[in-house]
């Protein structure tokens, strides 16, 4: 083999070298590369799930890439955050969830994963606020004259519930330990079957969300006491909140985040952020969000962190004070 053809050969096998290592940067780097799983555990129509098919189309469009939005319902959402942790960590998976899925299930479940050392925390999607009502049938106006004839009458009194260590059920149970009153937990399967048991006067108490249930107010219907969530809603401005009415401290939050399996690579978290919020700000999403009675929040990784964790402790105490155990 003369020079020629060897210097030939050399030049052609570092220009491919080359090639190969400008590549391999561009590889890695290029995200989504294939159709993204949005896990959702909860049924279609529900809360979380009307979120997660608002955001995908948005999200399909920006990545390039579809989002498919998978109901995986059970266990109280734990099955969906399972196949999550268990999932590659390379962004192609993600979960949807509900906030009591992070920091109410970790005590009512033995769980076979930790949601702070196998979930990487991408954002806050949005929240949404919560009344307090009762049946008008309860000879009370106020959330005074209710606690005062709680008080008088304990165990007289039931509120529905969507099931063991659900938002309402938990913050119902709240204002029991607060208020020093108690009212008889009673649950339903779905929010739908709660809100008809309190018309129907099968209970008299419930907190459930506000955009829902202030029509139900407003025709009279039901009787408003009080915000539940921490501030008051603009659709009832003039409701005050509990805390405002002498319970410092008590809100029942409502929110939705995003998350990915622990080990997504930190530029993957923030692409997927900074879509997301992108997509939480165009009008058409803003509009679809305002008629399901959700404000758009969003967050650092390390805020919804923060958040999970104080969550955490404050519904851990909470269940073991109060021996909840799901049945």
């Amino acid at each position: 083999m003369g020079r020629r053809t060897t210097f030939a050969l050399y030049l052609a096998a570092s220009t491919a070298l080359a090639a190969a290592a400008t590549a391999a940067p561009a590889a890695q780097s290029a995200y989504p590369v294939r159709p993204v799983r949005l896990v959702v555990g909860f049924g279609v129509g529900g809360g979380t799930d009307l979120l997660a098919r608002t955001i995908a189309p948005k999200l399909s469009e920006a990545l390039r890439h579809t989002w498919v939005v998978d109901n995986r319902t059970g266990a109280s959402g734990n099955l969906s955050t399972e196949i999550v942790v268990r999932a590659n960590p390379d962004g192609h998976t993600i979960l949807m969830v509900l906030n009591t899925q992070l920091s109410a299930n970790p005590s009512l479940f033995k769980l076979p994963f930790s949601v702070q050392r196998d979930l990487q925390p991408i954002t806050m999607l949005g929240a949404s606020d919560q009344i307090l009502v009762i049946h008008p049938g309860v000879p009370a106006h106020t959330l005074k004259e209710f606690i005062a004839l709680a008080q008088q009458k304990p165990g007289a009194f039931n509120y529905a519930s969507t099931g063991i260590g659900s938002v309402d059920h938990l913050g119902t149970e709240l204002l029991n330990q607060r208020a020093g009153i108690k009212l008889v937990h009673v649950t339903y399967k779905g929010g739908g079957q709660a809100s008809a048991a309190l018309l129907a006067g099968e209970v008299q108490v419930r907190i459930g969300a506000a955009a829902s249930t202030i029509p139900m107010v407003s025709s009279g219907r039901l009787r408003a006491l009080a915000m539940a969530s921490a501030k008051r809603s603009r659709l009832l401005p003039e409701l005050p909140t509990v805390a405002e009415l002498g319970y410092p401290g008590y809100e029942v939050n409502v929110w939705y985040a995003l998350l990915a399996p622990a080990g997504t690579p930190s530029r993957i978290v923030e692409r997927i952020r900074t879509e997301t919020i992108k997509a939480l700000q165009s009008a058409d999403v803003q509009a679809q969000l305002e008629r399901a009675g959700v404000s758009a929040q969003t967050s650092t990784p390390a805020e919804l962190a923060q958040r999970v964790s104080s969550e955490t402790m404050l519904l851990g105490a909470l269940i073991k004070d109060l021996a909840i155990r799901v049945q």
